[in-house]
């Protein structure tokens, strides 16, 4: 095994300056919140809610824009059978943050919420938050798992050093500075990230757009001289597929505490909406030198380079073609530089993920599930747990597991079946109740998983319209096997059944209830019979006329540390009157001339 010095000393450059600005952005911060009595727990998870434009942008831009992001899109381009044309990922995601910043960030922001899940045990309660946490903490740690596994690959196609060792070391600084600095390390970290990863790319493009080995880019788009043009095409048999993967991307970006994280770190409602417009933008500015990278590939004579005369793809590397378009056709010392930049900035994408997963788990599930009398001391400490926890499982599964890809294709599906449309519900339709959100989730997992999932060898138990069988080789075993091919949109589709469930399986228990065709004792999930009308939260006053609370009818975010966490999500009805008559008591001024209004 030979050591790549100049290699090393790149990395470990980009690696130290990761970790000095999460340390630097947690010491500069360590006060932040304190003047305003805010929670220490609440500064660690959305950063004290004063991020700025600058900063604030970045970070939303890394919501995604990160290793995965920029390896994949050069993947698809240079990929014969798929092209420019099912490199989905750019617009996907640059529409999902404006779909995210027209409808979604300006409810979430205004009613408070410190997590994405917030909401859902504010009307569903807490065991069906509980619920939603596991597709929300799968996708989040599956997400983590890929980006390291991808990290472990390209350092061992640049430098030829231990892949676990690099994945170790990689995911111990990502959990170190977001244990000691939270939401700011992160955000400052993207910064950096973000600007490694364009200056490193972009620096590498002109180099390997001028090698010998490597023909005119705009003539291998439309003609044939490698391979297959790499501006792709969709034949029309997988029209519904490409539709179903836009929509997958597009929509099921939104619900993920990630975005939901950065959304509710913002100064103001429109500030979390301006950050998602801005990001959109920055998510098709980052996708261009991927694009040109993986056109670069798809445009090489692969046998007058270093890298041999097998191309690639046949060699099962398409998923690497971007290190090795830096390292084989970049002369040494660029080639380090942008492989090293690349490399810090996929070691960055792993630390929201982890912590997202950790804050959703102390808030929802320890302190509003569990612990409502916990202490702001005792929430920090589980964060900080967590966060080593799921993060080492993260590093865990990426070194041991061989599908975790397909593991997160599946979880991220059921992050868009399951909670994307119950997300949907909870803010915008009237009326929905915990039995409908149970149907929902069941609605929407048994559809998805009876899909199956080719990339996981899980066979489908449902055969969708148009299935097809086709014979593929195994990317582990090397096997070649029958493979079944779901051509129907499926996964849009089980997301609709999972919204109409919701929506009639809430009414129709309202109805049955309500009319007494169903005696109360039966309403074991107290959705309906023991529904209270409004609600207090900690840290937000809720207003509400019956169950529809209005963007108009918000109180002024202000901290209310005299509101117990016990009363957040307490449904005040079961509560004697004179208890429900002290916490009114106990409200400020202003919510309390706001509930008169």
């Amino acid at each position: 095994m030979t050591i790549h010095v100049e290699g090393l000393v790149a990395i470990a450059l980009f690696y130290l300056l990761i970790l000095f600005v999460g340390i630097w952005a947690a010491w500069k911060n360590k006060h932040s919140g304190e003047a305003e009595g805010t929670d220490r727990s609440e500064t660690i998870m959305v950063g004290g809610r004063d991020i700025g434009l600058f900063v604030g942008g970045f970070t939303m831009t890394a919501t995604w824009v990160g290793g995965g992001y920029i390896n994949g899109t050069a993947e698809y381009v240079y990929l014969p059978d798929y092209g420019l044309a099912w490199a989905q990922a750019p617009f996907g995601y640059a529409l999902s943050l404006v779909v995210g910043g027209l409808f979604f960030a300006k409810p979430m922001r205004s009613r408070g919420y410190v997590t994405m899940l917030d909401p859902f045990q504010q009307l569903y309660g807490k065991r069906m938050g509980g619920l939603l946490f596991i597709p929300a903490l799968m996708g989040e740690i599956f997400w983590s798992a890929a980006i390291l596994s991808a990290l472990g690959a390209t350092l061992s196609v640049i430098v030829d050093i231990n892949i676990k060792m690099s994945v170790v070391i990689s995911a111990l600084i990502a959990i170190f500075y977001t244990l000691v600095g939270g939401l700011y390390s992160v955000a400052y970290t993207d910064v950096v990230q973000l600007f490694c990863i364009f200056v490193g790319l972009w620096i590498s493009v002109p180099f390997a757009l001028t090698n010998p080995a490597v023909s005119d880019i705009t003539v291998t788009a439309v003609k044939h001289v490698y391979q297959s043009p790499w501006r792709g095409s969709v034949n029309r048999s997988d029209t519904w597929v490409w539709i179903d993967n836009f929509c997958l991307l597009m929509l099921g970006g939104i619900p993920w505490q990630v975005y939901f994280q950065r959304v509710l770190s913002a100064s103001s409602a429109t500030y979390a909406q301006v950050l998602s417009f801005i990001a959109a933008f920055g998510c098709l500015v980052m996708a261009v030198p991927s694009v040109l990278i993986g056109a670069i590939g798809a445009s090489t004579d692969w046998n007058q380079t270093t890298y041999g005369a097998v191309p690639p793809k046949e060699k099962e590397e398409a998923d690497m073609i971007l290190p090795i378009v830096l390292q084989h056709l970049c002369p040494p010392f660029v080639s380090f530089f942008g492989l090293g930049a690349v490399s810090a900035a996929v070691m960055s994408s792993a630390d929201s993920s982890i912590l997202s997963a950790s804050s959703m788990f102390a808030r929802n599930i320890y302190q509003l599930a569990f612990r409502q009398s916990a202490s702001d001391r005792e929430i920090v400490w589980v964060m900080r747990i967590t966060i080593f926890v799921f993060g080492g499982l993260a590093t865990l599964m990426a070194l041991v597991t061989g599908t975790v890809y397909g593991l997160w294709y599946l979880s991220s599906d059921l992050v868009y079946v399951i909670i994307f449309p119950q997300l949907l519900s909870v803010l915008f339709v009237k009326g929905t109740n915990t039995y409908g959100s149970v149907a929902a989730y069941l609605f929407g997992m048994v559809l998805r998983i009876g899909g199956g999932e080719p990339y996981l060898q899980l066979p489908p138990f449902i055969y969708y319209p148009g299935w097809t069988v086709e014979q593929r080789k195994h990317h582990i075993t090397g096997e070649t096997e029958d493979i079944v091919i779901q051509k129907f949109p499926f996964k849009t589709a089980s997301m609709l059944a999972s919204f109409l469930g919701n929506v009639v399986f809430s009414y129709l228990a309202k109805y049955l209830f309500e009319s007494g065709k169903l005696s109360h004792k039966y309403d074991f999930l107290d959705a309906v019979v023991s529904k209270h009308s409004g609600e207090i939260m900690d840290k937000t006053t809720l207003v509400a006329r019956g169950n529809n609370i209005g963007l108009s009818e918000m109180a002024p975010v202000k901290p209310r540390l005299s509101v117990t966490l016990a009363a957040a999500f307490t449904r005040r009805d079961t509560l004697p009157t004179d208890t429900v008559e002290e916490e009114e008591e106990e409200s400020s001024p202003d919510s309390s001339h706001h509930d008169e209004e």
